[in-house]
């Protein structure tokens, strides 16, 4: 089986405003990629949120619930980003065979890019499949789960891109049509960009 794991502990201090619940394309950043890790092939769905108690992670554990994903806390939300995607690991079935991590203010990822990824890893098996765009590295990206233990060891300097850097060579590129698997919203003047540039789009 395939799992999804959505990154969503974040404290969204630049933006301002709690990204999960930013709308794109009708949508919640969150609802939408709950959605997409679904429809790319995703047996299950994680969703990591902030921590126990927390006014906004306990909003970002509804609407997960609503968005049928299973929801679970990061307790150290001003940790790196690989705490949170060690915390989603842990909550994953024994029997999922590779994890597909998209961050969640990653809004522009279709679930066609999902389902490429996914087909690659079953067809060739490769630890790390990853979305391309012209030669750049973006999201989302599929971990086998003979790395889970790796992405739990310490030290990692560079997070997960350490383990991925370790298996270069075995590393699956995989080119997305789409240049949003680049784009994340960070930023007010980015979320702007993002919706300005979508409507240019048609």
């Amino acid at each position: 089986m395939i799992a999804g794991i959505v990154l969503a502990a974040g404290r969204s201090r630049r933006m301002g405003e709690p990204k999960p619940f930013l709308l794109f394309r009708g949508e919640t950043f969150l609802a939408r990629a709950v959605r997409t890790l679904r429809e790319g092939g995703c047996d299950e769905v994680v969703v990591v949120a902030g921590p126990e108690g927390d006014a906004r992670a306990e909003e970002v554990v509804a609407a997960a619930r609503e968005a049928g994903a299973r929801p679970v806390h990061n307790p150290a939300p001003e940790s790196e980003q690989v705490d949170s995607l060690r915390v989603g690991l842990a909550a994953l079935a024994p029997e999922a065979d590779a994890a597909v991590v998209l961050p969640v203010d990653v809004p522009g990822i279709g679930a066609a890019t999902v389902r490429a990824l996914v087909e690659a890893f079953r067809a060739r098996g490769a630890p790390v499949v990853r979305a391309t765009h012209r030669g750049a590295h973006g999201h989302p990206v599929l971990f086998a789960r003979r790395l889970f233990a790796e992405l739990h060891a310490d030290p990692l300097p560079e997070g997960a891109r350490t383990v991925i850097r370790a298996h270069a060579a075995e590393v699956e590129e995989l080119p997305a049509g789409e240049a949003e698997v680049l784009v994340d919203v960070d930023t007010p003047d980015d979320y702007r960009r993002l919706l300005r540039e979508d409507d240019a789009r048609g």
